[in-house]
């Protein structure tokens, strides 16, 4: 039942693990970007054992943002922002180290929750997905882009970005098995030859993921660095597991609103860590302690954005929609080998998904293990010169994007347009998730809606079909209204803000 775990299985999580932590260790770098850099390599490694690469980075990238939080006040992953509200405070007071091992033991526990939930909740969800026709599939993919773009900065960027993504997924051969006619669309004259099968997934997520964020980092600047007199751990803090003394609410709450933000497609660990945190701080019989070096406020932040790890995996494995964006980096994987992730996927595929399972709990004990044992060292991370990583970086990210298709060096152009496109995307304010996840989801959706008019004949289908249509049609219409009364009083405290 378990022969895929082998030394190699056991040896990918753990080593996955291990950088994963050093990648978001280091500001600027995510776990996002390692899994992106690190996806060609799982070509060679099997479905399996390069899932344990790749999961083995997620857990330990998402974790590992801790570190430069707490030691520098500069989150090392977006979902470490809120980490830094309490945890750099605590090491100005020289209690590093305690906060490190606070977080560490917090984010351990939010990915256990989530790794239950994932365990119970997938495949109960996928068996009941099974029962979809094409037009429920479609409303669901929707459903999915209407709470991205509800759940982004600005609801009608949100919108734009979601759909630019479908219409880029689009270009190339109108195929017959999708409804068309085998002829291409949305190709530029002169570009046929190498946009006759649309842009390739993996060179446009390497480039978004990975080349975009050196861009972004490179225009700021290439820092000096910091030197190991900046990391205050705290040579005499002693670490007590008292601290968790009557912080278990506080841990399974933020653990689950971290699974659950992790479950809402394109979300992200941000918005995990930042609800969490202000549940805690709302629960709190002291809440004026929090933002100055309150225990309380790293637990909920850590247990917050690791609960998002195996959240965001529900979704991905029982309907093939990702939950964040490195989840549809983990569609890349699926992709190499033949593999489609979907309602189908874990009953057809029963050791891929338990070897998934065993790959997350193995991930978390392990960054548990290293973190906990190791603190001290994997400080020294932050220390790591710019202008040494990102060459190295940029050289993976280019090679990657070569190889992964047998060598065609379009893809390395693809790579670069959509890494500069990442980097204008941020100053157009254009929003990431959406757009890649519209990206990745676009083909899918035209086919469910093709398919659809095939069947039934015309559009009032999609509002007639089943009890299911109806309330698909019920949560996208109130995804929309929620986040239009969100901006609303968003928009009003700011003119009272200023009143005042």
């Amino acid at each position: 039942m378990f022969e895929f775990i082998t030394p190699l299985f056991l040896s990918l999580i753990l080593g996955g693990t291990m950088v994963g932590i050093i990648f978001g260790a280091i500001p600027g770098m995510t776990a996002t970007m390692a899994v992106a850099v690190s996806l060609p390599l799982t070509y060679s490694l099997g479905l399996e054992n390069g899932l344990a690469l790749l999961l083995g980075l997620y857990v330990g990238g998402i974790s590992g943002g801790l570190v430069p939080a707490v030691l520098l006040g500069i989150p090392g992953t977006p979902s470490s922002i809120t980490t830094t509200f309490d945890g750099y405070p605590m090491a100005q007071r020289g209690e590093g180290e305690t906060a490190l091992r606070i977080g560490i033991i917090a984010s351990f526990a939010g990915g256990i929750i989530s790794l239950v939930v994932l365990w119970l909740f997938a495949p109960t969800l996928a068996d009941f997905a099974i029962k979809f026709s094409y037009v429920e599939k479609f409303l669901i993919i929707l459903f999915a882009l209407t709470v991205m773009a509800a759940l982004s900065k600005d609801m009608l960027m949100g919108i734009f970005s979601g759909v630019l993504g479908i219409f880029i997924s689009l270009i190339g051969t109108y195929d017959v098995s999708s409804g068309g006619n085998g002829e291409l669309r949305l190709v530029p004259p002169g570009t046929e030859y190498w946009l006759e099968s649309g842009f390739s997934l993996l060179p446009v997520l390497i480039g978004l993921f990975g080349l975009a964020a050196i861009l972004e980092q490179a225009e700021l600047g290439v820092p000096k660095g910091h030197s190991a007199k900046d990391i205050k751990v705290g040579a005499h803090a002693s670490f007590s597991f008292s601290v968790f003394r009557g912080q278990v609410v506080n841990l399974l709450r933020s653990g689950g609103i971290g699974t659950f933000v992790g479950i809402l497609p394109g979300v992200g660990g941000s918005a995990a860590s930042i609800i969490a945190y202000t549940n805690a701080k709302t629960f709190s019989r002291r809440p004026e302690r929090f933002g100055k070096g309150e225990p309380a406020g790293i637990i909920a932040s850590e247990a917050g954005n690791n609960g998002l790890t195996g959240g965001a995996l529900v979704p991905l494995l029982s309907l093939g929609i990702p939950g964040d964006s490195t989840t549809a980096l983990l569609i890349g994987a699926f992709t190499l080998q033949g593999v489609q992730v979907g309602p189908l996927f874990i009953g057809n595929n029963p050791d891929t998904w338990n070897a998934m399972i065993i790959a997350m709990l193995v991930a978390n004990v392990a960054m548990l293990v290293m973190m906990y044992v190791a603190i001290r060292w994997f400080a020294l991370v932050v220390t790591i010169p710019k202008h040494i990583l990102f060459p190295v970086i940029l050289m993976m990210c280019v090679i990657g994007a070569y190889t992964i298709n047998y060598g065609i060096m379009f893809d390395v152009w693809t790579l670069a347009i959509f890494g500069i496109f990442g980097w204008l995307a941020g100053k157009l304010r254009l929003e990431i998730a959406p757009f890649i996840i519209g990206f990745i989801l676009g083909p899918s959706a035209e086919i469910y809606f093709v398919k659809s008019l095939e069947s039934f004949g015309d559009l009032t289908i999609f509002f007639t079909k089943s009890w299911i249509a109806m309330l698909l049609w019920v949560l996208i219409i109130g995804s929309v209204v929620v986040s239009v009364l969100l901006a609303r009083k968003a928009r009003r405290d700011g003119q009272g803000g200023e009143e005042a």
